[in-house]
């Protein structure tokens, strides 16, 4: 596939949609209908050169797109998030992201440019895990179990994977949804 700069761009759209399961790249939330989705270029000079390509785009939501525009070069340099070591890199604890390493710019820089400690985003997700936690301590199922049985039935309520998988220990497995 390739990004058209002044063409119809809805075949990578949904392309991405379906890659990430209905999730915002960035802030890991639900990809709804009524939410504005941008294809991001992640590194915003590659854009509309032979470079820019599927590793650089990402579907985000719109704000976070937006808002991340014009800080790129501020915050160099910096971490690829689909490097192989990320979650070496950037850590989950408490309901945030931090780096591994104090020393380490380029995950930080990843961190503030994304936003990934936004105090609202990180609200909103600890009050997903919470509800989440409830709920599951309502049903008669193992943690994995709950997990297993709510991505087969209801996919669109499973976001925030990271912090499902270190604050529940369980494995969000996409492959369990049936494809029709």
């Amino acid at each position: 596939m390739q990004y058209k700069v002044t063409g119809n761009n809805r075949e990578l759209s949904d392309a991405l949609c379906k890659e990430q399961h209905s999730i915002c790249a960035y802030t890991e939330t639900y990809l709804g209908r009524s939410d504005k989705k941008d294809i991001e270029h992640f590194n915003p000079t590659l854009k509309d050169t032979p470079d820019d390509n599927h590793r650089n785009w990402f579907l985000v939501k719109a704000q976070w797109n937006s808002e991340k525009a014009s800080k790129w070069t501020r915050y160099q340099p910096i971490l690829h998030p689909i490097v192989d070591n990320f979650e070496q890199r950037i850590i989950y604890r408490d309901g945030n992201y931090w780096p591994a390493s104090n020393n380490d710019t380029e995950a930080a820089n990843l961190i503030a440019l994304l936003k990934l400690d936004d105090p609202e985003l990180a609200y909103e997700r600890y009050c997903y895990i919470e509800n989440l936690k409830d709920t599951m301590r309502l049903s008669s199922k193992t943690p994995q179990q709950f997990m297993d049985d709510l991505i087969c039935m209801r996919p669109m309520l499973v976001y925030f994977i990271r912090a499902i998988e270190e604050e529940l220990n369980v494995t969000v497995n996409f492959d369990l949804i049936q494809t029709k």
